[in-house]
């Protein structure tokens, strides 16, 4: 079977390597545009997926978007039975979805129908699921809506963050991936549909999405920091600077929203319902530290103010 891959971080290499490792007849890889990096931003770096393929040999296609004539003639020189999407990034229209013979299949970093959309990883952290998984969908209109052929489910750790549940799914989806090829060998059979009244949703996250409420209770708090560790970084800011934060635990204390109750060896910030405890911080144009050196390096921080 012929098989085209759409993806492009590193948690769609897991999978990728996975399908090379089983033996899989991978015939093209799609993924996105080498981006510049560096302070000089004249260094361009590409996916990493696109360097397994290159090692490989597998011909890669790179649009800017999956859109058009031009790409959709070269997705079609492929000649691929079944598409499988990981990670990519673009929703893909229709007639993209139909070029595979097979259709396209997807692996989804949630338990569908929960947490259909782009962050799923980092939303079931910030909304206190016990659990999460992968699933393995066939790729129709609808956002994250067809039928499921396969879930794998794991615990979420109790401090863990959004980097390392991203590198533990991304094994499992590799896994997921691999045992769906191995039991439809022919990918005939129906998928089981979607519960859609039990849908909820994790939306892209935004800039304004990680900033912290100071307002909430310390254990949601705490949830979306780790939920944001390391990308993009929960965030707030101290005398007009922004800071990011990581680390964080709930613990106990009163105060106003935002006031630092303790700045010795430890950050303590206080918050609508107990208190946050923060190991790490990165202050806006520099390196991420641990909070106890950047308080030594600082004035006293005790009674400032977060917002």
């Amino acid at each position: 079977m012929r098989i085209v891959f759409f993806g492009t971080p590193a948690f769609a290499e897991a999978s990728l390597r996975a399908l090379l490792h089983a033996g899989h007849h991978v015939v093209g890889l799609v993924t996105q545009p080498d981006r510049p990096h560096g302070r000089s931003r004249s260094v361009l770096v590409p996916p990493p997926v696109k360097l397994l393929a290159d090692s490989e040999g597998i011909p890669v296609l790179q649009p800017e978007r999956p859109t058009g004539d031009v790409f959709l003639a070269g997705l079609r020189r492929f000649d691929a039975d079944l598409g499988i999407v990981v990670a990519y990034g673009h929703i893909l229209r229709q007639e993209v979805l139909d070029t595979p013979r097979l259709g396209m299949l997807n692996v989804h970093a949630s338990l569908l129908p929960r947490l259909r959309g782009a962050a799923p990883i980092q939303w079931a952290i910030a909304r206190g699921d016990s659990r999460t998984g992968v699933s393995i969908m066939r790729m129709e209109a609808g956002l994250d809506s067809g039928p499921v052929f396969h879930r794998l489910a794991t615990p979420i750790g109790e401090r863990e963050t959004g980097g390392e549940l991203t590198d533990r799914l991304a094994r499992i989806g590799a896994e997921a991936l691999t045992e769906t090829l191995a039991r439809m060998p022919r990918l005939l059979l129906e998928g089981e549909p979607q519960d859609d009244s039990l849908a909820t949703y994790a939306p892209k996250i935004t800039r304004q999405s990680a900033r912290i409420d100071w307002s909430r209770d310390a254990e949601s708090i705490a949830r979306g920091i780790r939920a944001f560790d390391p990308v993009p970084g929960a965030w707030a800011e101290l005398d007009g600077q922004e800071v990011k934060l990581f680390g964080g635990t709930a613990g106990e204390g009163i105060g106003e929203p935002g006031r630092v109750l303790a700045a010795d060896d430890r950050l303590l910030i206080a918050t609508g319902l107990g208190a946050v405890e923060v190991m790490e911080v990165q202050p806006a144009g520099k390196r991420r530290l641990d909070a106890a050196a950047w308080l030594h390096g600082r004035p006293p921080l005790t009674g400032g103010q977060f917002t």
